[in-house]
């Protein structure tokens, strides 16, 4: 048998070729928008790909099925509960395919979505999708009530559960996703490991596993939506090719250089979301609107490039080109951990704590204000005092560029901590414990 796992590490998403070298056919299951790595990597294997199988409509990336199914001529599968809108053939709880001799087995596993499935390959390792990762569950809330989701999902992973020990455990999502907290950095597992180790699996009942997994405190992105709905309806071809640009026009400039590079000069109310750090695509997915004209500022084509792939993978398919040479004269002024120990004594600056919640929780600087980055283009500088220089920090630098840009934007003077973040603060750092937690 033929195993590939493919994964987005941007993203946090796995996908799969499963194939058989006797019969040079192979299915793909859950393909990303950028398909050539499934082609390359099937030719250079001596494989044809022949079906393109989903375990459900995703919400956090789109798809390549229709690609496949357009560029290719490939038939794709889903379960009938996911209703989409274009040519589909639909299996059913214990379907078997075939791919040459290679069983595989559809296992009914609903919850993340209604029409979620998992798929159990050779009788020796199970695809599970957006169900059982390793580590942890998927979120229930993407698609229905999350009560609702989460009862569905309980039972789910009862039935994962029971498969043999021995059965390796592929997910459709590894750390660095949205779509479960506790995730493991280990991209396979077993179903022993798992039922040793797993949080979501360490409940006795049904009720405690609902009352904890419908309490969804990670974000959902404003980018699911779309996805979903892109995902359902007719098949997406191939993007256009990205076009260079010699002047900007009025666009929304989304920035991708470094952040030490976007503070030594940027381009006036450009907002940075540097390509080289993590999840990109999910930040940038914050703060873009789905309806905007993006420009890309990069430092060079493949830049460029690498950042086009990971918008257009979140659903921002109409891109209106990049540019590397522009005027750039706008700059911000980085604040060192040091130098804002002094700044906070005196009373000189306003800091933000641009993180999440739950990492506030665990330790914040005392005469800190708080409001996550992804909130600050839709509130500006509401709460914030601006008769003084507004400093953002975060956990190592990134999330602080991006907020530092958000206020520059809207006019404030901004001033990120780009070396370190709260957890290198030499201080005293205060914790929060909400009612209820433990």
């Amino acid at each position: 048998m033929l195993f590939r796992q493919f994964v987005d590490d941007d993203l946090g998403c796995a996908s799969y070729l499963i194939g058989d070298p006797t019969s040079g056919e192979a299915f793909v299951v859950d393909p990303a928008y950028a398909i050539e790595q499934y082609v390359d990597t099937a030719t250079a294997e001596g494989v044809h790909i022949v079906h393109v199988l989903e375990t459900h409509t995703h919400a956090d990336h789109v798809s390549g099925h229709g690609r496949f199914a357009l560029e290719h001529g490939l038939p794709v599968s889903v379960h009938a509960l996911a209703e989409p809108e274009f040519p589909f053939d639909g299996f059913e709880d214990g379907q078997t395919l075939h791919v040459g001799s290679v069983p595989v087995r559809v296992l009914h596993t609903p919850g993340h979505r209604p029409e979620h499935c998992a798929f159990i390959v050779d009788e020796r390792l199970v695809l599970t999708g957006d169900s059982l990762f390793v580590g942890d569950a998927a979120r229930p809330d993407l698609a229905v009530d999350a009560r609702e989701g989460a009862e569905g999902l309980f039972h789910s992973l009862q039935r994962l559960t029971e498969l043999p020990d021995t059965y390796e455990v592929y997910p459709g999502h590894v750390a660095g996703s949205l779509c479960g907290a506790a995730m493991s950095p280990a991209r396979s597992s077993t179903i022993a490991d798992e039922k040793r180790s797993n949080v979501a699996l360490g409940f006795g009942d049904a009720q405690a596993f609902i009352t904890s997994s419908a309490s969804v405190s990670t974000p959902r992105p404003p980018t699911t939506a779309r996805v979903v709905a892109l995902n359902k309806g007719p098949f997406i071809g191939a993007p256009p090719s990205l076009e260079r640009l010699e002047q900007i026009g009025e666009a929304a400039v989304l920035d991708v250089r470094p952040a030490a590079a976007h503070a030594d000069g940027h381009v006036r109310g450009a907002f940075n979301v540097p390509v080289s750090g993590s999840s990109f695509a999910t930040r940038a997915g914050f703060i873009l609107g789905p309806d905007e004209r993006i420009v890309i500022h990069a430092t060079d084509d493949g830049e460029a490039d690498r950042a086009a792939r990971g918008l257009r993978s979140v659903g921002f398919l109409e891109l209106a080109g990049y540019v590397t040479h522009v005027d750039a004269t706008e700059q911000l002024e980085p604040v060192e951990l040091g130098e804002l120990e002094r700044l906070l004594e005196d009373g000189s600056v306003q800091v933000l704590d641009v993180r999440e919640k739950s990492e506030r929780d665990q330790g914040y600087i005392p005469g800190t204000l708080h409001i996550p980055y992804r909130l600050l283009r839709e509130t500006g500088a509401d709460g914030i005092d601006t008769t003084k220089p507004v400093v953002t920090i975060c956990g190592s630098g990134t999330r602080a560029s991006i907020a530092a840009s958000l206020l520059a934007a809207a006019g404030v003077d901004a001033r990120p901590v780009l070396d370190g973040g709260v957890e290198d603060w030499p201080g005293q750092t205060v914790s929060f414990r909400r009612c209820g937690s433990t």
